[in-house]
């Protein structure tokens, strides 16, 4: 999906006021992000998608039930247009600063300490989407490399489901950066909730522990984090599996870009034959 085509959607759905061309284009991966006046809306890349957009609208209301610190929806229900799943939300106010490590760990020492809600949370699938990502790559990316994500995915799933964790698993937010993380007047705010899941806390950990150690974290910053939520998941024996899983789920991601951007095939590159080769030491780029 490209801009042309969710801003098609976007104006198929009706939901803004004004002219859907008018929108802003936020993000663009698996969801094209707009905003308009109040309002946000995300367009989803495919159908496959609906049922994750629907389960998000509902951990909105739970976590805004909560009293959580967590963007709010505009709308129920997800919409279907063309194919897409849309969702409405309530525009944030502009950010007052660049959220850091220090604000996404306060926020999930709040996540971390609710009880379950009252509907069922999936467990973090962080390895689920790789088929599609792989398929919507196609013919751009080596057919071996390919089949070497597979194999990789296949392997550290089952060394995951063994995992004894150290602590209590429960609700976490699944994507846990700074990026998901808006720091408006009233302080900061999660956002992007269609990861939340009912798993090891352990998964909301890694991710900066990766972030580290791949995309150039400083390791201040790094320490800042893991003061600020009272651990660190490196002590943890089962880390190199988390981690390892995630950095298979972020290769594969990045190759769904791969057919129609030169940059995304240069980064599927830099990330899969670092991989291959074990070197942990090779930067990744955000992408």
């Amino acid at each position: 999906m490209d801009e042309a085509r969710a801003r098609d959607v976007l104006a198929a759905a009706k939901v803004l006021p004004g002219r859907a061309d008018g929108a802003r284009l936020l993000a663009l991966g698996e969801n094209a992000v707009f905003a308009a006046g109040d309002l946000v809306v995300k367009v989803g890349r495919d159908a496959e998608l609906l049922d994750r957009a629907r389960r998000e609208l509902e951990i909105a209301g739970w976590l805004a039930g909560a009293g959580v610190p967590a963007v709010r929806a505009a709308g129920p229900e997800p919409l279907l247009v063309a194919g897409h799943p849309v969702t409405v939300w309530h525009r944030l106010p502009d950010p007052v600063r660049p959220a850091g490590p220090r604000d996404l760990a306060e926020l999930l020492r709040v996540v971390h300490a609710l009880p379950a809600p009252p509907f069922t949370l999936p467990p973090r699938d962080l390895l689920g989407g790789v088929e599609r990502w792989l398929r919507l790559a196609g013919h751009a990316i080596d057919a071996e490399d390919a089949a070497y994500l597979r194999a990789r995915r296949d392997g550290f799933a089952a060394a995951a489901s063994a995992l004894t964790p150290r602590l209590t698993p429960g609700p976490i937010h699944g994507d846990a950066l700074p990026r998901n993380v808006h720091v408006g007047p009233d302080g900061p705010v999660l956002v992007d909730l269609e990861t939340f899941s009912a798993d090891l806390r352990e998964h909301d950990l890694v991710v900066m522990a990766l972030s580290r150690d791949r995309y150039g974290l400083p390791a201040d910053a790094y320490d800042a984090f893991t003061e600020a939520y009272g651990w660190d998941v490196r002590a943890w024996e089962g880390c190199a599996v988390l981690r390892g899983a995630r950095e298979t789920a972020s290769c594969a991601w990045v190759a769904q870009h791969a057919p129609a951007n030169p940059a995304a095939r240069t980064e599927f590159r830099r990330r899969v034959g670092s991989l291959r080769s074990g070197d942990e030491t090779v930067r990744w780029y955000p992408f």
